[in-house]
């Protein structure tokens, strides 16, 4: 991945509904060519995705927590990590090393919800315990950073 593939995932993280006309100005190519690029970091799987980025306070999912979950078991295994999949509610999971096995982020509308949220989890087979932050503010959130690396 060279700086013009960086520009244009930078460019692409701000609007992914601009134009390759657009977006070929703002990295200095063609249309066609920013086309081309794009085309390829989608087969190479750098982009994922394209996606919508969703207020959560907007569509009524303004409490977000993380909770660490404490297993019996490896926790990215099935079933444990099949069940946790299937809570809407849960954003991401993470393996993470330290007191806890997996991180999970949680959106809800209300603590209440979060409550019965973190019910569920417990209910989940292999789940010993858990530890959750509530999130009172964020005062910023980014997209991932693509600053040079020193590699292509």
């Amino acid at each position: 991945m060279d700086s013009i593939d960086r520009a244009l995932l930078a460019q692409l993280q701000v609007d992914a509904t601009q134009s390759y006309v657009s977006l070929g100005q703002a990295v200095g190519l063609s249309a066609g060519s920013a086309h081309e690029r794009v085309r390829k970091l989608r087969e190479r799987g750098v982009i994922r995705r394209t996606t919508v980025d969703v207020d959560p306070a907007a569509a009524s999912r303004g409490v977000l927590s993380y909770v660490m979950l404490q297993g019996s078991a490896w926790m990215g295994d099935p079933p444990t990590r099949d069940a946790l999949a299937d809570i809407p509610e849960i954003q991401e999971a993470h393996i993470i090393a330290g007191s806890a096995s997996l991180l999970v982020k949680v959106r809800t509308s209300t603590t209440e919800e979060l409550q019965a949220v973190l019910r569920r989890v417990f209910a989940v087979d292999g789940v010993t315990g858990t530890q959750t932050i509530v999130v009172l503010e964020t005062f910023f959130e980014r997209p991932m950073y693509l600053g040079g690396n020193g590699s292509s």
